[in-house]
């Protein structure tokens, strides 16, 4: 995952072509926020978020993220929130572009070369899905999408961890 964040390639270059450079390519900050509610399965009306990691767990998850990150990049680029605070964070976005970004399962054989080729495949089908944009019958449907807002093209942001009144 820290490799897919720091190289993806999102921004322009400086002759405005888009989709050229990657937030180490332009120094960019890298803001990173927890947010096990990602992981929320609606139960009725309900969230339930049971496929979350365990906070204890999570935690220390995250932590070892955020240091693996500092190692490859330049660590005062890289900010990050309060783990299990309430947060108020407050961004700008750049675009209509939102990009999900998944790592392989634990224990998943990414060695073998057909495991491989067939992952490979699936995020090129997940690709030209995204790229055509949802269907006509998932419109209907009007069917909630997963996004991850922290893959956002120029982003700006800072995070506090003080409630407002």
């Amino acid at each position: 995952m820290v490799r897919k964040i720091l190289n993806l390639r999102v921004f322009e270059d400086e002759s405005g072509k888009h989709w050229s450079k990657s937030v180490m390519d332009k120094q960019y900050e890298v803001l990173c926020v927890s947010q096990f509610t990602l992981q929320c399965v609606l139960k009725g009306n309900k969230p339930d978020f049971h496929l979350a990691m365990p906070a204890e767990q999570a935690e220390g998850f995250y932590n070892s993220f955020l240091e693996q990150l500092r190692k490859t990049y330049r660590p005062e680029l890289v900010k990050d929130g309060k783990f299990g605070a309430y947060m108020q964070v407050h961004i700008q976005n750049d675009g209509p572009v939102t990009i999900e970004l998944e790592s392989p399962a634990p224990g998943a054989a990414t060695s073998d070369p057909k495991q491989l080729s067939k992952l490979e495949k699936q995020q090129q089908r997940k690709e030209k899905t995204r790229a055509k944009g949802p269907s006509e019958s998932s419109k209907e449907k009007n069917t909630p999408r997963k996004e991850d807002r922290s893959a956002s093209s120029g982003a700006e942001g800072d995070v506090s961890s003080e409630r407002e009144p």
